[in-house]
């Protein structure tokens, strides 16, 4: 997929037009659509990627990831992972409370499911808010 056609999906998902994201980046009226037979400076490959919260790598199609600090299949796993322990810590130690007060053990199915959940989801913006800190600039 060349640099045109990925601009041209993300616009779609975001629903804006090239002209708006020449507008809003900058960028001089009719640019992007010239990027297919010329090269772009790398300054304007950056305003787009800002634009657009993406990397420089998705958009010229170096990699797949739209960010650096998405959560690959490892991350998914070790949240897995994190997540057991957490609840065979909880249920074996009784420490770990719900929301009314009860332990884990006490909650019923839906109670248990939706706390389940909420600290898997709170793992998962836990791990990306600190892909997005801490990993160095020359890996973003």
């Amino acid at each position: 997929m060349s640099l045109v056609e990925r601009i041209k999906k993300l616009c779609d998902e975001k629903k804006v037009s090239f002209a708006e994201v020449e507008r809003s980046t900058g960028i001089s009226n009719g640019q992007i659509r010239r990027w297919d037979k010329s090269s772009p400076k790398i300054d304007n490959v950056t305003k787009v990627a800002n634009y657009f919260d993406v990397s420089t790598d998705y958009l010229l199609g170096r990699t797949d990831e739209k960010r650096y600090y998405d959560l690959t299949e490892k991350d998914e796993r070790d949240i897995e992972k994190d997540l057991e322990r957490i609840i065979n810590s909880a249920e074996s130690d009784c420490g770990l409370a719900s929301f009314d007060g009860k332990v884990l053990d006490e909650m019923d199915e839906e109670d248990r499911d939706l706390y389940i959940s909420s600290l898997k989801n709170a793992l998962r913006m836990h791990k990306r808010l600190a892909k997005k800190k801490f990993t160095p600039k020359k890996y973003r």
